[in-house]
Order: structure tokens, then C-alpha cells, then sequence
């Protein structure tokens, strides 16, 4: 196994698909793709957000910058097992992505404001600015059955799908299990490409001879959209 990587620079493209798109495409993909080094896995992400939403309401707007905090695991964790803190950057299009490993627990303590991070390096200060500016508190619950691969030419090339994509805004703490509410249609799939650079031609081609097309979906934002939003709405209805 790797190295894990805590720091990353990309580009992110986003596809919705259906049963079927994705039952071709992965017959047209197989001979280009590998599995990752975290081939299948259930991903858990706990965001965070100040009460009343500024983070994604400021990021569903498509900005030039937006930024998102969240705790990640992979695998419902116990209280001392590793998770990561992540501070999730997006500026004019490229991905920038910090991540500080840390005990479930201790990273709980410390987005809290309660506990300090292991260690005091640009990332923890970045993810610690964050922290002083906006005070987050756990806001939504995310987890999705994840299938990982990377290309065979070239390893920094990574498609992800993401299948079962749930939500809940109770229990807010990943070592609660992985249960939720779909955010998706039944069958439906997430794929994400993580590029690098520019998408290598036979993806391109790919991509093109299925007629698929990204898409701006983002898991907490249409969990913000779809449902925490609407439940606002009738909260004020009713006041």
C-alpha cells in the first residue's frame, strides 16, 4: 500500500448516470482501468458548516472560490481509529484539497474548538483559520458505496463510482454507522473524474460516444436544495 496523500491539486468532473449508461460505459472502460489503491469502500463524510449554512449556500452560488470542511473515513470508524480532516478548496475550476489524519475522536475534539491537531503545519493552520472564521458545527451526514479505479497509464487519472449516495442530519458523527435516506434515484450512479492535467483522448472518446455530459451535482449541496432547505421553508410557512 501507498503513501496517503494529504494534499492534492486537480480537476474534478462529476457525471450522473443510469444503470445503463454505467453497465456500457465500464464494458468500453475495463481494458484502460486498474483498481485503486482503496478499491471498494463505504466513504462516510460529516460536514461542517456554521448554523445557518453559510459554506454551501456561499457554494451553490458557483463562485470564483468556495471551500468546504468535512471529516472523511472509510468505513465506519471507532472513536481511535484514523480519519481525515478535510479542507475541500475550489478556485476557477481546479480542486485543492488538504487533509490532516487524526484519531476520530481527538479530529471531533478538535473541530469543536475542545483539542488542538497533531501537529502545527500549513495544513492544520489553513484548516484552523477556517475553524476561527467561520465556527462550524456538524451539519449533514453523508456516505455512498464507493468502486475506485485509476488508469493503467496513468496512475494520477482517477474515476471513482459512487452508488447508494444516503443522507441523515441526525446522529452526526461518523463512528454512528453509515444509514440515510437516498439523495439519489434508485440505481442511479455517481462518476467522478480526478484529472490531473487534461483528460487523456480515449477518455474523451469515451465520454463523447456515450453522449455523457458533466454535471454540477454535489452531495451536500443537494441534500442542502432538496431537503434542509425546503424543511426551512416550511419551518417559516408555519411561523
Amino acid at each position: 500500500m501507498g503513501e496517503t496523500r494529504l494534499s492534492f491539486k486537480r480537476y474534478e468532473k462529476k457525471y450522473l448516470l443510469s444503470a445503463e449508461q454505467y453497465a456500457r460505459l465500464m464494458e468500453k472502460l475495463r481494458e484502460h482501468i486498474e483498481p485503486d489503491e482503496y478499491f471498494q469502500s463505504t466513504v462516510c463524510s460529516l460536514y461542517y458548516d456554521t448554523a445557518d449554512c453559510t459554506l454551501i449556500r456561499h457554494s451553490i452560488e458557483a463562485p470564483v472560490y468556495k471551500e468546504k470542511l468535512r471529516l472523511r473515513s472509510y468505513g465506519v470508524p471507532t472513536a481511535e481509529d484514523p480519519v481525515f480532516v478535510e479542507l475541500k478548496k475550489k478556485y476557477k475550476g481546479i480542486v485543492y484539497k488538504r487533509r490532516v489524519t487524526m484519531a476520530a475522536a481527538e479530529a471531533a475534539r478538535w473541530l469543536r474548538g475542545e483539542g488542538r491537531p497533531p501537529e502545527d503545519g500549513q495544513m492544520e493552520r489553513e484548516i484552523g483559520w477556517v475553524l476561527r472564521q467561520n465556527r462550524p458545527v456538524p451539519r449533514v451526514y453523508i456516505a455512498c458505496e464507493r468502486t475506485a479505479w485509476r488508469a493503467v497509464d496513468d496512475p494520477e487519472l482517477r474515476i471513482t463510482f459512487d452508488e447508494r449516495i444516503r443522507w441523515r442530519e441526525r446522529d452526526l458523527d461518523l463512528c454512528a454507522g453509515s444509514g440515510g435516506e437516498l439523495l439519489t434515484e434508485e440505481g442511479q450512479v455517481l462518476m467522478e473524474l480526478k484529472i490531473p492535467e487534461a483528460a487523456p483522448l480515449w477518455l474523451a472518446g469515451l465520454l463523447s460516444e456515450e453522449r455523457l455530459f458533466p454535471t454540477g451535482f454535489s452531495k451536500y449541496g443537494t441534500a442542502y436544495k432538496d431537503h434542509i432547505l425546503q424543511e426551512l421553508f416550511e419551518v417559516t410557512q408555519h411561523a
